[in-house]
């Protein structure tokens, strides 16, 4: 959510910046807001006028009292009291107003960063960088699902009758390399100065609607019936809400967490769920990064996040590249955003397996999060997320990148601690 400011004294900026988005049909949402601002300011400043007149009159009815004017007193008394009812109207408008302005506002896009390549969807994201060489074995790369039947590593089958399509039982190794996965992620990020941190699975829609936008959160949630609670779709949710309505001091920034926590997501869309795969599911696993600082300090933040999970899946001998979110692509709550990468084997290209986003102060504004610095100047601190990883999509470049010929996996150095010492699987 932007500053209603920034409409008044540059809407043109805004339009443009919705123009960019391939958004022309939310155009006519800044006049509304304009409009509703100007109602609701002109409603509070007839209040204030209100109220300053009832005070002074108000104390015109003791001197009158005290003077033995009575009739002039209680004349006073049915204007004071005629003053309060319509005080009242104007305060139950002013509310209104405020209620109709702020639905208007969470609908209008954040404003982007002027690098965002220009783009209508995600097909026109732009390459930044690869990292790895992209090899392809002279074997055949089996389905990661065949990989991982052929290593007793998964059930689908069980998963349907129990819960449905999009959900899977983990086995033996393969679950023992999943665990191990994120056990690693979370040393490395504790490695690299994140506070670990483990939060709440659900949340309340005030922090809901707080930290992403109502098309995200239509497609994505899981609502828990007849409680005000939703299941998280990731764990950068309850991470940003547990700053909600706070004030924070100039030396509190920045705030680097990491957090793992199960994800629920609906998955609606033109994606859909796989019949038989685990590339996009209703359940997983996540290790994530959250970040809030100081808005002069985000865009170094940006870019050492989306770093951290780069130098992640090197580690593991995974080639990777970025992707620069294109302005069509873009969330509508985030100023800058970038994908990373992982290559496929098996289809000879990449496919996303994270995702690191600066949100600026539009997270902040909703959930009113603020900051105060050394001269006690209040600001609203910048909120950044990113994917540390993801399993079992993580599981699926693993696999590929790791297969050996005689159809066992490779461990690579760094996770063997965390099997145990095995250098293989199979």
């Amino acid at each position: 959510m932007i500053d209603i400011k920034l409409i008044r004294d540059n809407p043109e900026l805004v339009r443009e910046n919705i123009r960019r988005k391939f958004q022309d049909h939310r155009l006519p949402l800044v006049d509304q807001a304009l409009e509703l601002d100007r109602k609701n300011r002109e409603t509070i400043l007839a209040a204030d006028t209100l109220r300053a007149k009832r005070n002074s009159l108000s104390k015109e009815i003791g001197g009158l009292m005290q003077q033995g004017k009575r009739e002039e007193a209680e004349s006073i008394k049915q204007q004071v009291k005629a003053m309060q009812d319509e005080l009242a109207d104007l305060e139950a408008r002013e509310g209104e107003y405020e209620a109709q302005l702020r639905e208007v506002m969470l609908q209008i896009p954040q404003i982007m960063d002027a690098s965002v390549p220009l783009g209508k969807n995600d097909q026109e994201n732009v390459e930044m960088n690869r990292y790895g060489e992209p090899l392809v074995p002279a074997f055949e790369v089996p389905y990661h699902v065949d990989i991982m039947e052929r290593l007793s590593g998964i059930d689908l089958d069980s998963a349907r009758k129990t819960s449905g399509s999009g959900f899977y039982y983990l086995l033996g190794d393969v679950a023992r390399l999943h665990s191990a996965v994120l056990a690693y992620a979370r040393d490395f990020m504790i490695d690299r100065g994140f506070t670990y941190v483990i939060p709440p699975y659900m949340i309340r829609s005030e922090v809901v609607t707080g930290v992403m936008s109502f098309a995200e959160m239509e497609n994505m949630m899981y609502k828990i019936e007849g409680e005000d609670l939703y299941l998280i779709g990731t764990s950068e949710h309850s991470m940003i809400g547990k700053f909600i309505d706070t004030m924070l001091s100039d030396d509190q920034l920045p705030q680097a967490l990491t957090s793992y926590s199960p994800c629920f997501r609906k998955e609606v869309g033109a994606h859909g769920i796989e019949e038989r795969g685990v590339y996009r599911i209703h359940q997983f696993e996540k290790q994530e990064m959250i970040v809030l600082c100081k808005p002069e300090d985000s865009m170094a933040w940006y870019d050492r996040l989306w770093q951290n999970t780069v130098d992640f899946f090197r580690t593991l001998d995974i080639p990777v590249r970025t992707l620069a979110c294109c302005t069509g692509d873009l969330a509508d709550l985030k100023v800058i955003s970038c994908d990373v990468e992982a290559w496929s084997p098996r289809q000879q290209k990449y496919f996303e397996v994270g995702s690191c986003s600066n949100l600026g102060d539009a997270q902040a504004r909703r959930l009113a999060i603020r900051a105060r610095d050394s001269e006690g100047r209040r600001f609203l601190p910048h909120t950044l997320n990113n994917t540390v990883v993801a399993p079992p999509r993580m599981l699926i470049a693993f696999l590929e990148n790791n297969l050996q010929e005689d159809g066992s996996v490779r461990i690579p150095e760094a996770l063997r601690p965390y099997m145990g010492g095995k250098e293989r699987i199979g």
